[in-house]
Formats: structure tokens, C-alpha cells, sequence
């Protein structure tokens, strides 16, 4: 037997005890406090509406409880033109091609649900059927049976899928940036920006719903355009304010969860209005080569690439991008029938 043998160690001395509780309850403690201050609360709808909406703001009821927040704008008797934002944008983000299209268009903007001043739904259903949805509701608020169908980004994904699903209804369509079509052989997904990758773990989803920096948002925009410039004050507190509006931050993560039904895109060859398809040849969220897919798949659709330009065309370039649009609507859009004469 050995001399340590006769010897029992120590017990713990009542300081390294309290060292070993006090350090995991500190760093608990300083993590609560992080979480606190760096929590963002929802915004106050009021007071959204008021800055965002104005005293014309126009809201219409769905059928599963929706209130779905509109404008119609441009010329009301023209051809009409329905556009639809992407993830986590809003209406806004069309208010350049209004001015410049709305001379000769009637041009309806929609807030989808979760999304700016519609806000969450009570329904939850944030997928193409329940987007789709929302421009039936609005359609048929403005007495719409056919109307142009546009969309940019997850806007574009809802056009499309809508064309397929009701093909009476679309007299063409415009795809600007447009998601949902799968990568070509070979080809690497670009890199997302900040806030979609938070999204890709379940800790940053839960995280989502509760801080949201106005850095992320900033650093989020920066990383979807090229023409820096564009990204302005204004412009940051917008999406920052109305990625907080009610319900709008739980849609992001719920949205983030679904089944984009890749297999979808298989049948965008079904789609038989005249189509034209606008990319930013530097689109960092969406290959350009997109493009070139739903080219390939759309029989008769016309292509239109704008160098020095990313995800947001319409905003990165709105005259070139409305005149892109314009040039395609009057070669291709064929006038509605006229009603009967009456005396």
C-alpha cells in the first residue's frame, strides 16, 4: 500500500463550490440580459399603417379572415397589371414602376400575407395557394376576371404557380428575378444573404420571431442588390419596421419550413401566356441563369438581362425595367374584348 493510500482527498472547499455554481448562473444571467436587450418587439399596426399606409390606405377582407392591404393605382381604365413583392418585402417595392407604367396601366400592388401591412393571418397559410389567395380576394374586390400577373423573387414563384393554376385568368406574365425554377447541371447555389441563412438553423428561426437588428435587415438588403445606393434610410426602416408589423416575423419562419413542391417546375411548360422573363445578370439570391430555364420551359417567352443589376430590378433600375415591360405588353398583350355597344 502506497502512502497517498492512507489519505482520502479533499472534499471541495466551499469557495471552488460556489465558483462552480456562480459561473454557469452568471453566464445564464448575461445571456437573459443579451436576450433583453437585444430583443425587438413587434411594431404597433396603428402606427404602421398611419406611416406606411397614409389616410388612402385600403384594406380587403378574405374569406379566412385576411385583411388584405392593397392599392390601385394608374390609369383605371388601361389594361390592368397585378405585381407581387418578394420574401419579406412589400408593396413599396413597385411604387417606381407605378410612376412610370401607370400612364397607360392600371397598376394593383398587394402586401401577400405576412407580409407589410396585411400582416399575419389567421389562417397561417403563407404557401402558393394561400398567396394566391390574396390576389383572387383583391381581384375580385376590383371586379378583375383577367389581368397581367407580375412578380419579382418568391413574388415571381406565386405568378407562375397562379398562371398554372388559373390560365383563363393570366393574359401574360412577367417574371423579374423570379424564384422556383431548379439549378442547371453543374451550377452552385449562390450564397443567400444574412437573413435567409439565419433561417436555415432552428435556433435562428426561434430567434427570428424575437430579434431582428436593424443591422441584419441593413446587411440583408446590401447583400440582394448591386446598385448600392438604392439602400437608404428610408428604405432600411421600411423593411426593418414591417418585418415587425404583427405576425409578419412567425410567417417568415413558417415560410422558411415549407415545401417549395420543386417538382412544380416541372410543369411551367404548361404555362401558355406570353411571358417575359427579366433578370439582373447579378442577382446574388437567384442565379441569372434562371432565366435561361424558364426560357427554355415557356414556349414563346421572351428574355431580358440587365447587366450591373441584382435581385431587385424594378427598383435598381426602374426605367429600364418599365421599359422592358411596356415594349413586351404592347407587342404581345392581346386587348380584351370589347363589351356590346349600347346607346
Amino acid at each position: 500500500m502506497s502512502d497517498d493510500d492512507e489519505y482520502e482527498p479533499l472534499p471541495p472547499r466551499p469557495m471552488m463550490r460556489r465558483k462552480r455554481v456562480l459561473i454557469p448562473l452568471g453566464l445564464l444571467l448575461a445571456l437573459l440580459a443579451a436576450f433583453l436587450w437585444l430583443r425587438t418587439p413587434d411594431t404597433d399596426r396603428d402606427a404602421m399603417i398611419a406611416k406606411y399606409g397614409g389616410p388612402a390606405a385600403t384594406f380587403v377582407a378574405g374569406p379566412a379572415g385576411q385583411r388584405i392591404h392593397y392599392r390601385d393605382q394608374g390609369k383605371r381604365d388601361g389594361p390592368a397589371i397585378i405585381l407581387l413583392h418578394g420574401s419579406n418585402a412589400s408593396l413599396h417595392t413597385w411604387e417606381p414602376l407605378v410612376k412610370r407604367l401607370g400612364a397607360d396601366y392600371r397598376v394593383v400592388t398587394l402586401d401577400l400575407p405576412g407580409h407589410g401591412l396585411t400582416g399575419g393571418t389567421p389562417d397561417k397559410d403563407y404557401g402558393a395557394d394561400g398567396m394566391a389567395a390574396a390576389v383572387d380576394v383583391v381581384a375580385a374586390k376590383l371586379g378583375l376576371d383577367r389581368f397581367v400577373l407580375g412578380g419579382n423573387s418568391m413574388g415571381g414563384w406565386v405568378a407562375w404557380r397562379y398562371a398554372l393554376g388559373h390560365p383563363g385568368r393570366v393574359d401574360a406574365l412577367l417574371l423579374l428575378d423570379a424564384s422556383g425554377m431548379p439549378l442547371r447541371k453543374g451550377e452552385k447555389r449562390p450564397e443567400s444573404n444574412i437573413g435567409f441563412r439565419v433561417l436555415e438553423y432552428p435556433l435562428g428561426r426561434w430567434l427570428a420571431t424575437r430579434i431582428t437588428p436593424r443591422m441584419l435587415v441593413e446587411q440583408s438588403l446590401r447583400g440582394s442588390v448591386e446598385k448600392q445606393g438604392i439602400v437608404d434610410e428610408p428604405m432600411i426602416d421600411r423593411y426593418w419596421e414591417l418585418l415587425r408589423f404583427p405576425g409578419n416575423r412567425e410567417a417568415t419562419v413558417l415560410r422558411a419550413r415549407l415545401d417549395r413542391e420543386p417538382a412544380m417546375a416541372a410543369r411551367v411548360g404548361e404555362i401558355k401566356a406570353p411571358t417575359l422573363i427579366l433578370f439582373g445578370k447579378q442577382d446574388k439570391l437567384i442565379n441569372a441563369t434562371a432565366a435561361q430555364t424558364f426560357h427554355e420551359r415557356i414556349a414563346g417567352s421572351e428574355v431580358v438581362l440587365l447587366d450591373g443589376i441584382g435581385h431587385l430590378p424594378m427598383e435598381e433600375a426602374p426605367d429600364a425595367t418599365a421599359a422592358a415591360i411596356a415594349d413586351f405588353l404592347k407587342r404581345r398583350l392581346v386587348p380584351a374584348p370589347a363589351g356590346p355597344e349600347t346607346n
